[in-house]
């Protein structure tokens, strides 16, 4: 390991180096993320869970990432983020070992109910929520510890690099892992064990990526805890207090909170009874490996497409006049779930289809949030008031999350996706109150 580590000191200007750590990094701070908030959505829903426990404990799941902020002075002032990254991806592997060894197997009797109480998978949930800490806290350390390996050149040259492994683990976590598990429910007609093995299959991969980071990922000299000018560490507790002053003083804050919690309600409830309604027997009723393959692989390609086309259009238009286009796109694309619903079609090619143009619409409208949040977080506090916006982001699924499925139960799935398609009334109407307020300039490529 020494010798690695003097190969990289050595080296350590010249760019292509990161090509041996950027990639794997950001492909393992996907996996744990959409193992907590995807995996566990559909095998709970597989293991016979109610859909009303099953959404709200998942959405339980997301506090992490919700608070993430208020820990990261810690990842700041104590140890390396290099340290930090390692400590958090072993940490992971040992909870998903102990997910794989201790998932409860429900008898076949109370997974055709639908009645499985979700208080048998305690032990899971406990695990599952000690996972999406240790990814918060990996997501702080990885960000920061790109920032401070690279130059700035650098910098620029592997965001879309990044990006790209990032996208990469959200098709092996929502794609190949639940098709493992869909082919091996086909195969041996036990659904405990196909989610165990999956589990299995998600923690020898994780292991390997840790592993390899122990040798592969630099010692930058860059990477240390900060320190005061008197050579203390500091605390930089002031400055997040600070920024949470100057955030709630800023003009037109109300508007932007109401922005940022209302412009996505649709998809908030939707994505929740999304997995659930296509292998639900009065859903679409597909088998496990299908749901990979048309949601978690086509699907995700389309999402992903909507957000390339999305950026190409904000940086021609401007934020200003792409906001309607994009809340349309978030809105409208949201009836492909009545389509399917009320005509419940058994077409594969249909689905998929329906479902790649709502994840399209979903991509595509997105980028005006990610761009409008942008926008409001600048001035002096820009970094923290980006991540206070993001706070309300992860706040803007959590709120629906908690009570889609109690909704769901009580009046099915045909109902509850008319009901998504009402809550686009709120998309619009903060979209014409925000619209007014954004500068026209803002977000346009300079030529």
């Amino acid at each position: 390991m020494a010798s690695i580590q003097k190969f990289y000191e050595q080296h350590s200007s010249k760019q292509w180096l990161a090509w041996f750590w950027v990639p794997t990094l950001y492909f393992a701070e996907g996996i744990p993320y959409f193992l907590v908030n995807n995996i566990s959505v559909m095998m709970f829903a597989k293991m016979g869970v109610p859909n009303g426990q099953l959404a709200f404990f998942t959405t339980l799941l997301y506090f992490p990432w919700f608070l993430k902020g208020l820990w990261s002075p810690i990842v700041d002032v104590i140890k390396t983020k290099r340290w930090w990254i390692i400590a958090m991806q072993a940490l992971m592997v040992a909870a998903m070992v102990l997910l794989t060894l201790t998932l409860p197997k429900p008898s076949e009797e109370m997974i055709a109910s639908g009645q499985t109480p979700a208080t048998v998978f305690w032990l899971t949930l406990v695990l599952f929520i000690i996972t999406a800490f240790a990814s918060a806290t990996h997501d702080i350390a990885a960000d920061g510890f790109y920032m401070l390996a690279h130059d700035q050149s650098s910098q620029a040259a592997f965001i879309g690099i990044r990006s790209t492994f990032y996208r990469i683990s959200s098709v092996f976590g929502q794609g190949v892992l639940v098709m493992i598990a869909g082919f091996v429910e086909k195969s041996s007609g036990n659904i405990p064990l196909s989610w165990q093995i999956t589990l299995g299959v998600s923690a020898a991969v994780f292991a390997l990526v840790t592993l390899y980071h122990v040798f592969a990922l630099p010692k930058s000299k860059n990477d240390a805890p900060r320190v005061s000018a008197d050579g203390g560490q500091t605390n930089n507790w002031k400055e997040i207090g600070a920024s949470f002053k100057t955030f709630f003083q800023k003009k037109g804050v109300w508007l932007a909170i109401a922005f940022m919690l209302l412009y996505r309600l649709p998809e908030g409830f939707l994505i929740k009874m999304c997995q659930p309604f296509l292998v639900a027997k009065d859903g679409l009723n597909l088998p496990t490996e299908m749901v990979g393959i048309v949601y978690g692989t086509f699907g995700v390609i389309a999402l992903l497409a909507g957000g390339i086309v999305g950026g190409i259009v904000a940086s021609r238009m401007g934020l200003k006049k792409s906001l309607w286009w994009m809340a349309l796109g978030m809105t409208l694309p949201c009836l492909t779930f009545v389509y399917l619903a009320m005509a419940v079609p058994t077409n594969p090619v249909i689905i998929t289809i329906a479902l790649a143009i709502e994840q399209f619409g979903y991509g595509f409208g997105f980028t005006a949030y990610m761009l409008y949040m942008m926008y409001f977080s600048e001035g002096e506090f820009k970094t923290s008031h980006y991540a206070i916006c993001t706070a309300f982001m992860a706040l803007s699924m959590m709120l629906p999350g908690f009570v889609a499925g109690f909704i769901q139960e009580a009046i099915g799935y045909v109902w509850f996706f008319w009901m998504v398609m009402m809550c686009c009334v709120a998309t619009v109407a903060v979209t014409y109150l925000a619209e007014r307020k954004v500068d026209p300039n803002y977000g346009k490529k300079v030529k």
